[in-house]
């Protein structure tokens, strides 16, 4: 539920309608600037007196959502929301890249690569320092050491740092290193750890669950912003159906469909969504093609040495190729503002 208050409302007004609301027991956020307080759900499922608050000196109307998910809605907020890190938005004019390996392996590999991303005009580099492996045999990352390396590739080459956090309590840790963090899929309704990433100071880039619908997406989001976060990219990854050929199918169906009904900027992961690094190219295009306001790409200085998943990581080669046509993509788009993807 939105209130939203008239335009000469007065500061006793304002303050009344406030300290009502919370004798609710009820969860709010109000912006004085936009003369709204939002009402969040609560959570016995109690019902809100509308009426009463309705009738309340200073209250214009009331808005009640449609969607489940409150805050993430364009109900809440119409405009796009652009994450800034330094001069760099996500989710404004230009894509923006995420390149780097599946996993730090050790200080030459996550330098080189550093080195190798940093050369194509990549602000933004992936690597996991903790690592969900569907065996407990596979390689699980290097963990804090791994976290040093990456910090230490970022003061080399000024590379800001996306990497993944799997337990709440890790939160603080990871956090000291990472510039975002990333939730990955197997965590995205791990709502411990959601709330935990909502109360950091942090963007977080969260990843779609491999068999999560469009509503259970959003609200992983909503658990985020919930807890007073605001800084989310939401993330495509693939979706588990019955297609043999690739790890996973790429849904890029939901990346207009989150413009429609979110305010969230959404990118899109070719390397996890097909598995192939002879999709990735094509796939990374069409994403592009469809609205994304991102990628976030696997490359590696060797491949077929990868101590995971070496069957989705780019050559160095063919990543450098694929930047050659990104920027002629983002060049012509420039030049043809009136076939952006419309939402």
């Amino acid at each position: 539920m939105r209130i939203v208050m008239k335009n000469n409302v007065s500061e006793s007004e304002w303050n009344n309608t406030l300290l009502f609301v919370q004798k609710l027991d009820a969860r709010i956020i109000s912006e004085k600037s936009k003369k709204t307080v939002t009402i969040l759900p609560k959570a016995n499922g109690e019902d809100l007196p509308e009426a009463e608050i309705a009738g309340l000196p200073g209250v214009e109307r009331i808005i009640k959502t449609e969607t489940p998910y409150q805050l993430v809605s364009r109900e809440y907020k119409n405009e796009d929301t652009i994450i800034t890190l330094g001069d760099i938005n996500i989710g404004g004019d230009e894509p923006v890249i995420i390149a780097g390996p599946c996993a730090v392996e050790n200080e030459s590999q996550i330098i080189e690569t550093a080195r190798l991303v940093a050369s194509h005009g990549i602000r933004l580099m992936r690597g996991g320092a903790f690592k969900p492996r569907t065996s407990p045999y596979s390689f699980s990352g290097l963990g804090e050491e791994g976290l040093r390396l990456l910090a230490k590739a970022r003061a080399e080459t000024g590379v800001l740092i996306v990497t993944e956090v799997l337990d709440a309590m890790d939160v603080p840790l990871v956090s000291e290193y990472a510039d975002v963090l990333q939730v990955g899929s197997r965590n995205m309704q791990n709502y411990k750890l959601l709330r935990e990433v909502g109360n950091s100071d942090k963007p977080v880039l969260l990843k779609r669950g491999m068999s999560a619908n469009l509503t259970e997406f959003l609200m992983g989001a909503e658990y985020i912003m919930a807890e007073g976060n605001k800084q989310i990219i939401l993330c495509e990854r693939g979706i588990r159906t019955f297609v043999e050929y690739s790890r996973n199918t790429l849904d890029l169906n939901v990346v207009p469909a989150v413009k429609q009904v979110s305010h969230l900027p959404i990118i899109v992961d070719p390397s996890h969504g097909t598995g192939r690094r002879d999709l990735i190219e094509p796939m990374s295009m069409a994403a592009l093609a469809a609205g994304a306001d991102g990628l976030i790409i696997e490359v590696h200085p060797q491949p077929l040495e990868s101590w995971s998943d070496p069957d989705q990581a780019l050559y160095p080669e063919q990543f450098a190729r694929l930047m050659r046509k990104i920027n002629l993509y983002i060049e012509w788009q420039k030049e043809h503002a009136d076939f952006a993807p419309a939402h």
